[in-house]
């Protein structure tokens, strides 16, 4: 069994739990985490014993999404907003390989994966970490969990998983103002399978493990390929393709009224003044703590 620094591995009940044990930084996707994340989902497919993986997060949250303090506040040059020195295609071809590396290729593997991921998601599940949270095969949400894609409001990308789940309509919804999703309204729109208390969370995806277990995993490992390699076939992997591409657009869409204030925000007071400034013009939010 490996040594993990940024997340646990323990195998019960039919399952593998993998819990993202970064609290201090409300377990936030960095690269490293994402590796071990690897290295665990890997460990856990070579084991026979093994007929479901469990994902939460440690702590009061599943995960806040991308860990920006990975990135480096570089000087931006207005209007076209870009770091200095750096020309348009190059700064193109880093975000989309980018996205293509540690999203579209990591998130490939465990939608392909032959057995079943489970996400047991408490409390916030926003950016990034929503797009892990809803690629999982079955997603059941603590009566505490918030979904989200704040990062459209400092000019990113959604994703088309939501789409996917939500369908349009409801996906754009939220994906075009970063609005926040209650447990109760994921469930209402198709992101989740099912809510139930937050202290009942664990319990209730264990017990999908050990349904599971009760099907021979051969049988398993087809029926789950029929669902995704289907879904693939009609053309999922090309929409995740494209996503990649238009997500790098969105990421160099910033405008100077609407983003300098951000980055002013940020050198002044770090990633809490950046929230703060990002987020303000939108509350009360229409769904989860926020929204009174």
């Amino acid at each position: 069994m490996s040594a993990y620094q940024n997340l646990l591995y323990e195998k019960r009940r039919s399952g593998a739990l993998i819990t993202l044990n970064r609290p201090e930084r409300r377990n936030a996707l960095s690269e490293a985490l994402l590796a071990e994340l690897d290295t665990a989902l890997a460990e856990a497919k070579d084991d026979p014993g093994v007929r479901g993986v469990i994902l939460t997060g440690a702590g009061d949250c599943f995960s806040s999404g991308e860990d920006m303090t990975d990135d480096g506040v570089s000087e931006t040059v207005w209007p076209q907003a870009l770091p200095e020195g750096v020309p348009l295609y190059k700064e193109f071809d880093e975000v989309r390989d980018k996205d293509r590396e540690e999203i579209l290729r990591r998130r490939l593997y465990r939608w392909e994966y032959p057995k079943p991921i489970i996400g047991a998601i408490n409390g916030w599940c926003l950016g990034t970490a929503s797009w892990l949270a809803l690629t999982c095969h079955l997603t059941v949400a603590a009566d505490d969990a918030v979904f989200g894609q704040p990062q459209v409001r400092h000019a990113s990308g959604t994703d088309f998983i939501w789409v996917l789940l939500a369908g349009p309509k409801n996906a754009l919804r939220y994906a075009l103002t970063g609005d926040h999703v209650d447990a109760a309204e994921a469930l209402r729109i198709g992101l989740v399978n099912k809510v139930v208390p937050r202290d009942d969370l664990l319990e209730e995806c264990f017990r999908m493990v050990e349904r599971v277990a009760l099907v021979p995993p051969e049988t398993v490992k087809i029926n789950l390929a029929i669902a995704t390699q289907g879904l693939e076939m009609m053309g999922l992997h090309k929409a995740w393709l494209l996503n990649s591409e238009l997500s790098a657009m969105a990421r160099l869409s910033k405008r100077e009224e609407f983003n300098k204030r951000l980055e002013d925000a940020r050198k002044q007071g770090g990633l809490r003044a950046f929230f703060e400034a990002r987020d303000e013009p939108f509350r009360p939010e229409p769904f989860g703590p926020r929204a009174k």
